[in-house]
């Protein structure tokens, strides 16, 4: 099994991301994405309207009511040349397993999913 480091840092940032931005929710559960019809959202997909990039940050939000980011995932694109970040939001062990599905299904994206941790590593430490 590959061990990363899981800095409960970096989670509380994540959440205050979260908690300080706006969810603009694009494409709800059961819809179509709009360039490939046989995909189909397995729960809400939106964005964080005040994020400091062009396109917000992507957000699937699961049908739990928790506002704690309890998961990410890191996508890569070869075809966009691209690394992306995705925050999951209420979603249940089924709902992730869904969304991993549905970012893999073609052979230009892959990603890996990073749960939550509370580890507070030395190097995490500010002065």
């Amino acid at each position: 099994m590959e061990k990363y480091e899981n800095n409960a840092f970096f989670w509380q940032k994540i959440d205050t991301l979260y908690s300080s931005a706006s969810l603009e929710i694009i494409h709800h559960k059961g819809e179509c994405h709009d360039e490939y019809a046989d995909m189909v959202y397995p729960v809400d997909y939106g964005r964080l309207k005040e994020a400091n990039n062009e396109n917000g940050v992507c957000v699937y939000k699961g049908s739990q009511k928790h506002t704690a980011v309890k998961a990410v995932v890191v996508a890569v694109d070869i075809l966009k040349r691209d690394l992306d970040v995705k925050i999951l939001i209420g979603c249940n062990e089924e709902e992730e397993e869904a969304v991993l599905r549905f970012l893999n299904q073609t052979d230009f994206q892959k990603t890996v999913l990073i749960r939550r941790g509370n580890d507070l590593p030395s190097w995490g430490f500010t002065d």
